[in-house]
């Protein structure tokens, strides 16, 4: 990182010295002035109002217009030669609670880091102090020819500075509020901790992204291909009154829990599991067993252990006498036909 600024941290006897690096950057996707027509790009060009010709950017300086419409011309080197004590010293002012400073006052921030090995003692006791005691130091700075407020704190195991603006330049937020006295009803905010309980479980901000640029980069991309970009969907309508309020929170409750995921409901369905009774399932009774068979005895034994092959044997013997003996009664009968007829 490349240092903007270099100086030194004053408090009473004490100097570090230090110099300042840009602690933040923004990631826009650079978009162009051009013609709709023709698509060509639209230059702003400085052009001065009595000779109407364009002015190259050396010859520009600037200049403070009085009421009566006369111009007081200020060179850089007015700017720059401007007796300001704070031009290259970081002047520590006071120590107050943090609470004290309204976030509303803060603006950019800078990394502080030593620019001499032999101010790093007194940089870490700074650092160590303003920890321990929960304070930050009000102090004031000049970055680019420009005073500011500024306060010092502790980040991530480093000094930060970060310019504020002045008291008279917050504007006051009489009027913005709605007048007269409101009317919460108990339920209405206990409701509504809920939901702020419910929204902040799980919160990492880490995670947080800035959407308008990656959909802004889908609608570039779908350009490119020739084919039609994202667009959103038009949503319903909602009246812009809450009919019921508590049917509102409830509402929110319910879609927060739904919005936590897959992850969160396992967990939290693991969770009610095990705090849910254990149920006793009755045994069921052991199956009886069947009663054995009783050994066939005599005949009825030899019957039942016969194999295939004697049974088919007593059968076809049946049989043959069966046939004998209706053969012999056909040969009695001739026999007596015959004497008869003698």
């Amino acid at each position: 990182m490349r240092a903007t600024w270099k100086g030194a941290i004053s408090f009473g006897l004490v100097t570090i010295p230090v110099q300042l690096f840009t602690a933040t950057e923004e990631h826009d996707i650079p978009l162009r002035q051009v013609h709709e027509k023709d698509g060509s790009r639209v230059r702003l060009r400085r052009v001065c109002e009595a000779e109407d010709v364009e002015i190259p950017y050396q010859e520009i300086t600037k200049g403070y217009e009085t009421p009566d419409g006369s111009m007081i011309m200020l060179s850089d080197e007015d700017l720059a030669d401007l007796p300001l004590p704070s031009k290259k010293l970081i002047d520590v002012l006071a120590f107050v609670d943090a609470e004290t400073i309204d976030p509303l006052m803060f603006s950019k921030a800078y990394y502080v880091g030593t620019s001499d090995r032999a101010a790093d003692k007194p940089y870490a006791l700074l650092k160590e102090a303003l920890t321990e005691s929960g304070k930050i130091a009000v102090t004031k700075i000049a970055i680019r020819s420009r005073e500011s407020l500024a306060v010092l704190r502790v980040h991530e195991d480093t000094l930060v500075l970060q310019t504020c603006l002045w008291p008279d330049e917050v504007r006051p937020a009489a009027g913005v509020a709605p007048e007269g006295e409101v009317k919460i009803r108990p339920q209405e905010l206990q409701m509504a901790r809920s939901l702020m309980d419910m929204l902040s479980q799980d919160f990492d901000l880490s995670t947080l992204h800035d959407e308008y640029q990656e959909t802004l980069q889908q609608v570039i991309e779908a350009r490119l291909q020739g084919v039609e970009p994202p667009r959103e969907e038009e949503a319903a309508p909602t009246g812009g009154k809450v009919i019921d309020l508590m049917a509102a929170l409830e509402n929110s409750v319910r879609a927060a829990k739904e919005s936590r995921g897959k992850r969160g409901a396992a967990q939290e369905t693991e969770a009610e599991v095990r705090t849910l009774p254990v149920r006793k399932t009755a045994k069921k009774p052991p199956a009886k067993k069947a009663a054995p068979a009783r050994k066939a005895t005599g005949s009825a034994a030899k019957k039942a252990t016969a194999s295939p092959k004697e049974a088919d044997g007593k059968k076809t013997t049946a049989a043959t006498k069966s046939t004998a003996k209706a053969t012999a009664k056909k040969t009695a009968a001739k026999k007596t036909t015959k004497r008869a007829s003698a």
